[in-house]
């Protein structure tokens, strides 16, 4: 056993003094000791019913014969960090999360790892310690939230917290009143969970589940329901005897699952968040994966679920309707169903005899949303290397457009301007130093995509930019523009009036400038300055990679 090192010998009498003082008993030396990794905090949402979670892990790691240990790790809850300094910390916390649980797991010697994370970067991030450090490791997340029910006129309507940012923008309009946003901000988010639509948290957990790392249900079961405490009782007798099989992550997360991965990716349109972690967790297993892999996948595996930002459905929706599984039975013939599991079977058994029930929520094969995924990579001259669009959450009359570019040099500038009615039909917006590095921390732009769906623009105009978007984004929303504007990108050099064109189904994103104007304006830019000096965003500027490898650090 790795915990050996600290437990036994007489060398280790000092080791075990401290840890006689946390509670271990005599007998437990001989027992493997089983890290319980817990986001838990009392600031997010998602995050703070996760001790419950916690206890029934470590009660069914030592039921089958193990010493659990937990500690924490730190998550930031991006709808409250949103539109204001606060987002450029949310990106960077994704990898201050792997680093600390690396230098937790190695200093202690753990023999296995049970995470829990729950919210945006906290998925991912432990995804990619787990890669990373290689040892035993299952996911049991603290599940979603339910949607909320607002009540009125003698009718009942789903809401969540994307129908909050939306109201915003009706709001601004004038098209409701204060009272009305107010009505619809408290019953918006009921209680604990990852927020209740199909956006990045909820994504990734169930990407964690079709990847193999997480038992059925890790994505969807609802946090409230008895069935998250029983899978997380399950989850911390599963680690002992993945710990027995000595099965690793780097044998779960190869190349072939992170493929079934998208594959699920695409048949449930889930955020565009997702490339970007999947492919930071695919660098952290050794495993080359390019974005153009990623439209092959897209050309190939249709369009099946609908949830929201793209419908009123939420993930107490897919949960009743069979789930994770449930999709994955209904595209089994694109997956491979070899790849290995926490489960220690093949993930051919997880869906094999899963079945569809509700055909609302999830659509046959037959007969899908479209015949190809709810994400796409675009590339062009303004996008060389790549750009990612939530395809299955925008208008069919704009899934092709050409329009002027109404450029922006950040989010803040944008949403003013957005507010203030400065957006035309036709326009596409251009969000600019927004990237990893020019942001930094490569923003969400939730708060301006939000205000043009609220104002009934989504179907009317588009976005551009070198940050990120909210899993919630629906519309002509274009993220993850590469190279970034602080890398003398083509994004840069965009100005008001210049066409833009957009065509998801070609994938394609140019501006009408030719290659010899385009290196005429990048050459008379000015050298990038950030205007930071100092603290975690300095080493972040200095070390981040581009969002089309996963804006990892670079190595």
């Amino acid at each position: 056993m790795k915990s050996n090192s600290v437990k036994k010998g007489i060398e280790r009498a000092p080791h075990r003094a401290l840890l006689r003082a946390v509670g271990v008993h005599s007998a437990d030396f001989d027992k493997p000791f089983i890290g319980v990794v817990n986001s838990f905090n009392e600031i997010v949402p998602g995050h703070t019913h996760l001790n419950s979670i916690a206890g029934a892990v470590k009660t069914g790691i030592t039921g089958a014969g193990g010493v659990p240990f937990e500690f924490n790790t730190i998550g930031v809850c991006d709808g409250i960090a949103m539109n204001h300094p606060g987002m450029k910390f949310s990106l960077p916390s994704r990898e201050l999360i792997t680093d600390s649980i690396e230098i937790m797991a190695e200093a202690h010697q753990f023999d296995a790892l049970v995470f829990i994370p729950n919210c945006d970067k906290v998925v991912p991030g432990m995804l990619m310690a787990a890669a990373r450090l290689n040892i035993p490791s299952i996911f049991v997340s603290g599940g979603p939230m339910l949607a909320g029910k607002l009540h009125k006129d003698g009718s009942c309507r789903s809401v969540d917290l994307i129908s909050v940012f939306t109201a915003v923008g009706g709001a601004a309009k004038g098209e409701i009143s204060e009272i009305e946003l107010e009505e619809i901000e408290i019953a918006a988010c009921p209680g604990c969970g990852s927020c209740s639509g199909m956006f990045t948290a909820n994504t990734m957990n169930c990407l964690t589940e079709a990847m193999g790392m997480a038992l059925p249900g890790n994505g969807t079961i609802p946090a409230v329901d008895s069935r998250r405490l029983h899978l997380a009782r399950h989850a911390g007798q599963q680690i002992m005897s993945i710990l027995k099989n000595n099965l690793r992550p780097r044998d779960i997360i190869t190349r072939a699952s992170i493929s079934n991965a998208f594959a699920v990716d695409m048949a449930l349109g889930g955020s565009t968040n997702s490339v970007l972690h999947i492919m930071a967790i695919a660098h952290e297993a050794g495993i080359r994966f390019s974005l153009s892999h990623i439209n092959e996948i897209s050309e190939r595996v249709p369009h099946l679920c609908k949830i929201s930002p793209a419908s009123d459905a939420h993930l107490e929706d897919l949960d009743l309707a069979g789930g994770i599984p449930a999709v994955m039975h209904e595209i089994s013939r694109l997956l491979d169903g070899g790849c290995k599991t926490v489960m220690l079977k093949p993930v051919s058994s997880v869906y094999k005899n899963a079945r569809v029930k509700n055909r609302d929520v999830i659509r046959p094969f037959s007969r899908p949303y479209s015949k190809t995924g709810g994400l796409a990579i675009l590339f062009g001259n303004l996008a060389p290397g790549g750009a990612v669009v939530k395809s299955g959450a925008v208008d069919a009359t704009m899934m092709v457009h050409k329009g002027p570019a109404r450029v922006f040099e950040n989010e803040e500038d944008a949403t003013r301007g957005i507010i203030s009615g400065k957006i035309r039909s036709g326009d596409v917006v251009v969000i600019r130093y927004e990237g990893p590095r020019g942001g930094p921390g490569m923003r969400e732009m939730l708060t301006p995509t939000s205000l043009i769906t609220g104002m009934g623009m989504d179907s009317k105009v588009a976005l551009i930019t070198d940050g990120r978007f909210s899993g919630g984004t629906r519309g002509a929303a274009i993220g993850h523009v590469v190279p970034e504007a602080a890398d003398r990108g083509p994004i840069a050099v965009v100005r008001n009036g210049d066409i833009i064109s957009i065509d998801i189904p070609a994938r394609k994103l140019e501006v009408a400038l030719s290659a010899a104007e385009i290196k005429k304006r990048i050459n008379s830019l000015p050298p990038f300055k950030t205007g930071i000096n100092s603290g975690f965003l300095k080493r972040y500027i200095e070390n981040v990679g581009p969002a089309s490898e996963g804006a990892v650090f670079e190595d």
